[in-house]
Formats: C-alpha cells, sequence, structure tokens
C-alpha cells in the first residue's frame, strides 16, 4: 500500500470514528469543533507523510486545502473573539 493510500484511510478513520464519537460522548455537535479537530488530524497526517526529498503532485494540492483550512480556522477563532466580546 501506497504511503498516499495509508493517508487517506488514517484521515478517513480519524474523521469518522475519534472526532464523531468524542462529539457524540459529550453531547455537542458542533461543526467548528469538527473541523478544527479535523483540521488538526490533517496537519498530522501531513507532517508524518510528508517526503524528505521529493515532492509528489498530489502534495501541492493538499497544501492547498491545509491553506484553505487554515484561513477557516482563522476565521472561526476571529468569529468565536467577536462573540465573546459582544457579550
Amino acid at each position: 500500500m501506497r504511503k498516499q493510500q495509508v493517508a487517506i484511510i488514517t484521515f478517513a478513520l480519524w474523521l469518522v470514528t475519534i472526532i464523531s464519537v468524542f462529539l457524540l460522548l459529550s453531547l455537542q455537535l458542533d461543526l467548528e469543533i469538527f473541523f478544527v479537530l479535523s483540521i488538526i488530524g490533517l496537519f498530522v497526517i501531513m507532517l508524518l507523510v510528508e517526503p524528505k526529498f521529493v515532492q509528489p503532485g498530489y502534495l501541492r494540492y493538499i497544501r492547498y486545502l491545509i491553506a484553505g483550512g487554515t484561513v477557516l480556522f482563522a476565521v472561526i477563532v476571529v468569529h468565536k473573539v467577536m462573540e465573546m466580546f459582544a457579550q
């Protein structure tokens, strides 16, 4: 099995089992928490799978996904901070 396939399977298992079970046990189904935990999982998996000397073509697209996720994460953080100051 290739590293790319292992990364996809690991990320899917991370999302489905760990995050979903955590949200169900906490009785709080929040899309923002799900997104934050999934982007953290994507960061960890990319650090583990990324080759040191060669850059495969699919890695470029995953970096675009990570950049978009980071921007969305920043928007969520700003939104939460604005909610705290509005109260």
